[in-house]
Formats: structure tokens, sequence, C-alpha cells
């Protein structure tokens, strides 16, 4: 496969962007991700127009609409970070981003929790970085995170399920706007989606089958926003061990007793939290193409990203 295409911020990738001069280089995305994704840098400090080393920054003021202000000269830098906001976040369009990194804690690229100062020097609140909120409602659908957030491995699997996911729908829609495309993706992905909003799969599933054909190119953009809306949702032990148990059904039959009691076993340590989810996954997996359960074999749950991220393999 092509490489997907990433927004990231240019620190993370060992630039030496920062106030400092330094760099937050983040092997993990360079590194681990980087042999999946071909990574856009941005800089917004940079690129409006300051310099390397510069004076250090911090939102001030309300929390809904705060100040980019320098911490020593005071020096308010709103307005002309937010007239380069406005032309980069339109030029990003013709990056066909498939999501983005953010820096965490940065008053221009945090996704969120960065802290805003009263005129006190008291913390206020906090709101996200000035360029990350204006990326993110320009880009709602897009899946987004900070690499530190991506140290948490459920985060970190959600994150990247959500690229991939978000990346096969985008390529089989541009190769084919119909609704036949629309029903055979909700079909191979619907246990993915299930695994993490069950009521939301059902609702795109009864919007799919009330479609007319002629209506399905039109309804590509809601169905997008709906699937990324329903990933996002974190999946839980408990949710995986319902699919799971659903798969095993699917292969009573096909099963003699001796497996089928093994895998249960299995699942059942999943669902007790002895084993990561990859063991039962993985039988799944044997016995699905043993067997040829051509249901099973289309279903995306069993591999929606590549194994050697080795996202499931925690406990």
């Amino acid at each position: 496969m092509d490489k997907i295409r990433i927004g990231v911020s240019k620190c993370l990738l060992g630039e030496p962007v920062r106030y400092d001069g330094q760099h937050k280089h983040d092997h993990f995305i360079t590194d681990t991700l980087g042999r999946y994704f071909d990574y856009v840098g941005v800089c917004p400090e940079v690129e409006c127009g300051l310099g390397v080393p510069r004076e250090t920054m911090r939102l001030v003021g309300d929390p809904a609409s705060p100040r980019l202000v320098t911490t020593r000269t005071g020096l308010d830098l709103t307005a002309r970070m937010q007239a380069w906001i406005d032309r980069r976040v339109v030029e990003l369009e013709k990056e066909d981003l498939g999501g983005y990194i953010f820096k965490s804690r940065s008053p221009s690229s945090g996704m969120e929790n960065v802290k805003v100062y009263n005129d006190k020097g008291g913390v206020a609140g906090k709101a996200p970085g000035l360029f990350g909120k204006a990326f993110m409602a320009h880009f709602p659908t897009l899946p987004c995170e900070d690499e530190g957030r991506l140290n948490d491995p459920d985060l970190r699997e959600n994150f990247i399920e959500r690229v991939f996911t978000l990346w096969r729908f985008r390529q089989a829609v541009r190769a084919s706007p119909t609704l036949a495309t629309l029903m055979t993706f909700h079909a191979r992905n619907k246990l993915l989606i299930q695994s993490h909003n069950e009521a939301l799969m059902r609702e795109m599933g009864r919007e799919l089958a009330g479609l007319k054909a002629r209506e399905a190119r039109a309804r590509i953009p809601r169905y997008e926003a709906k699937l990324m809306r329903a990933l996002k949702t974190l999946a839980t032990v408990r949710k995986h061990t319902n699919i799971l148990q659903h798969m095993l059904g699917y292969l009573r039959d096909a099963l003699d007793e001796a497996d089928r009691k093994e895998l249960a076993a299995i699942i059942e340590d999943y669902h007790r939290e002895l084993v990561p989810l990859i063991v039962p996954v993985t039988m799944l997996r044997h016995y699905v193409e043993k067997h040829g359960i051509a249901y099973l074999q289309d279903q995306y749950y069993l591999n929606p990203h590549p194994l050697e991220l080795k996202l499931r393999n925690h406990a």
C-alpha cells in the first residue's frame, strides 16, 4: 500500500524548530509509524515568521478564546498567528491528509489541555492551541492525537485504527462512489465499528439500507463523519469480548468440542485480562482461514492495521 499522508508537528520529526533551537524527536513516530506514514511537517511559530531561537509564549485570557502572548515582553502575537492559520489550513486541504499528530501542551499546536493564564500569572483554564483548534475545526473527521497521548496503548491503537480505516474508506469511495461500495465497506467493517460503538454501527447500517443508488455520492461525507465518530469511542475489554464470542458462534459447527472449549477458554482469559487481545484474535484468524468462514474472512476486525505495529499485544 502507499504510505498514508499524516500531518505532524515538525519538532517531533527531529527538526530544530523549537523556541530554544532544539527538537522533540519522537522515534516511535519517525521510525515505527514512519514505515506506514508519509509526514507533512508543520511548525506554526516558524511558518508564521518567528525566528529560532525565539521568546517563549503562552495562552492568556479567556480559555474559550485565548490570546497568544510572549512570556517576557508581553507581545500579543494572536493576530499574526491567526492570519497564518487561516491560510495554512486551506493549503493543507491539498495534502490529502489522513490524520494529524500534534505537539502536546504547545500554545500553538496543542490538541487539548494547554494551560491558559490570567493577567496575574495564574491558570485560568485549559484549551487547545490556536492552530490545533483551527485545524480540528477545519478537518472535523480526521483522526488527531498528540505525541504524549500516543504513549497510552489504548489511545495509540485507537488513533492508528482510525487512520487505517479512514484510508481504506477513502480509497474505496474514490475508486467507486456507489451505494454498492458503501454497503460492502460497512459489511466488512461491521464488527470493527461494533467493537467501538454498536448503536452508531446499527444507525449507519439502517441509513444505508434506506438509501437510493442515486443518493450514494452525496451521502459519502455523512457516512465518513459517523464512521470516524463511532471509531473514536474507545473499544473496551467487554466490547471486544462480545465481538469475540459473536465470532465464535460462526465457528461452532466447524469446530469439534475440544477446539470450541479451547477457544472459549482463551476468550475468557482475555476477558479476565490474563492475555492480550492478539491471542484470541490469532486463534480466531487461524480457524476462520482453516475452515473458510467467508463472512469472518472479510471482517477487518481481524486485521485492522499491520501486525508489525503490535497494537493488540498489551494486556
